[in-house]
This record gives structure tokens, sequence and C-alpha cells, in this order.
């Protein structure tokens, strides 16, 4: 069934006539007659009745106005998908550590949103560890975390950038010792999760040291670890960029360690990308150009 021949039926339903429908759209009369006779031929049914100097639905025509109205608007929405191919849609799915989410990619996300604008972006905020068992479950589209393991070779990684990791406190407390060995501390390391990559490191470098704090104080959030620590709550160790604009406007303080150039490596991994996931990945690359 000609697509056309179905406008004509709509036009002829909003103008009220054929001669009206066809003015409508610029055919000749014989036109509009022929096309609706081809659409009652394949139906097997009549459209419209003369009613007065107005032709007016039958019965069966109000019943079939509904399906080919459908149609209509499927033909359209279809047309439209195909004009839009390469645009992003759909669903992405992203984790991510709470660390870069806040500090770092909050230019890409924008980003993402303005070029983005049809696609339901799913943020998933976990530890390194959960990320890669996302990743590796396929519960992710993309995986962005500190490197922790090697992926299976299925899936596919790129470095974002080596991040400094730095051990601050507010400056009554910037002559804690952090160097000599074997010391009970009447300090507390503040803390959001112990399964993050960065107290990991910071965990292993107290043990080999021997230096044992006061119990540790589990936050909620990094901006709430910054905030205390500022406060003079206890010490913290986190990614620099976290804590530089305190270091920088001398709210915080950073304490030596014998930890040598310590950092960690941002990594993204994928399996396959969809279009929107690829326009995420590249303005993930520009994020630290």
């Amino acid at each position: 069934m000609d697509l056309k021949y179905l406008k004509t039926i709509q036009a002829i339903q909003t103008a009220g006539s054929f001669q009206k429908a066809a003015t409508l759209l610029n055919y000749a009369p014989s036109t509009v007659t022929f096309q609706v006779q081809q659409v009652e031929a394949q139906l097997g049914i009549s459209l419209f009745a003369k009613v007065g100097r107005k032709m007016v639905l039958t019965s069966q025509g109000t019943a079939a106005m509904p399906l080919i109205n459908q149609l209509v608007a499927d033909a359209a929405a279809l047309e439209r998908f195909a004009d839009h191919t390469n645009e992003p849609v759909g669903r992405l799915v992203v984790a991510v550590p709470e660390t870069l989410l806040t500090y770092q990619m909050q230019g890409v996300l924008k980003q993402f949103k303005q070029q983005a604008p049809g696609v339901e972006l799913v943020i998933r905020v976990l530890n390194c560890y959960d990320i890669y068992s996302q990743m590796v479950d396929g519960k992710a589209d993309i995986a962005i975390h500190y490197d922790v393991r090697n992926y299976p070779t299925t899936i596919h990684t790129g470095m974002i950038k080596d991040y400094s990791l730095s051990l601050v406190a507010a400056p009554e407390l910037a002559d804690e010792d952090f160097i000599t060995p074997d010391q009970d501390k009447d300090v507390c390391a503040l803390m959001n999760d112990p399964h993050a990559r960065y107290l990991e490191l910071f965990d292993q470098y107290l043990t080999e040291k021997r230096i044992r704090l006061r119990p540790e104080m589990e936050l909620w959030s990094i901006e709430t670890i910054r905030n205390s620590t500022i406060s003079g709550l206890g010490v913290t160790f986190l990614p620099t960029f976290c804590v530089q604009d305190a270091l920088d406007s001398g709210q915080l303080v950073t304490i030596k360690t014998d930890m040598v150039a310590p950092k960690l490596t941002a990594i993204y991994a994928y399996r396959q990308l969809s279009v929107a996931g690829e326009l995420f990945v590249r303005l993930l690359k520009k994020m630290n150009q």
C-alpha cells in the first residue's frame, strides 16, 4: 500500500472534501479520487460517504483511520531514524570512582550531554574493584578507574593519565611524623572506602613502617573527607587533584612520607562501543590534553 495514498486519506478527513484535499496536496481532483479508490480496493471497504457537501468517514473508515494514522506516523519515525543513524542514541552505562567523577570528569559529562541529548546516561559510582567486575560481567558499557589488574583480551583498554597521591592534613597537624618507623600515633585517618586503591597503598605503607594510627573515621564522601581534614579531624591520603585547591590556599598541607612518588594510573575499558560510547571515549581522551 502506497504511503502517499494513506496521506491523501488523512487530507480528505482533515479538509472534508476531495476537492479541498486536492488543493492541500497540490493534486488534480482525479488523482485524489484514484488514490482513494486504490486504498478502498485493497482494504475491501468504503472509506468515505457524501453527506451534503462534505465527505465523512464511514463506520468502516472510522475503524480503519487509527491504523492509517499509525502507519503514517511509523513511517515518519522511521525516516527520522534513518536521518539520524550516526547520532548518539540509546542508553550508556559508565562506571567510575567518586574521585574521578567529582574532580576530573565534570567537563566530560557536560560536553557529552550537550552533544548527545538523546542518550540516557547512567553513572555508577563504585570502587575500582567493583568497577572492574562490572566491566568483566558485562554490566557496564565503559569502565573508568585506577588500574588494579589486567583485563581479559576481549576487553579493550586505554590509559587516561597518571595521578599523584598526597598525604594531607590541616596546618596544625603539619609536624606529624609519618617517616619514623614503629609508632603509635594519636591521629586518625579519614576515609570513605577501605577498598579504594589509594587507601590500600597507604595502608601498605603504614604496615611496612609499623605506624599505627587511631581507629579510622569512615566518612561517606570525598567532599566530607576534604572538609573534615581541613577541620583538623585527621589526615587523609587522596589523589592530589582532590585537594589541590585546598593545598594552594593553605587550608591543607602535605605531610612527608617515604613513599617514592606515589601515583595511580587511570584507565578506561570497554568491550564494544556504540555511537554514544565512541563519543564518550573521545571526550575522555581529550580530558587531560
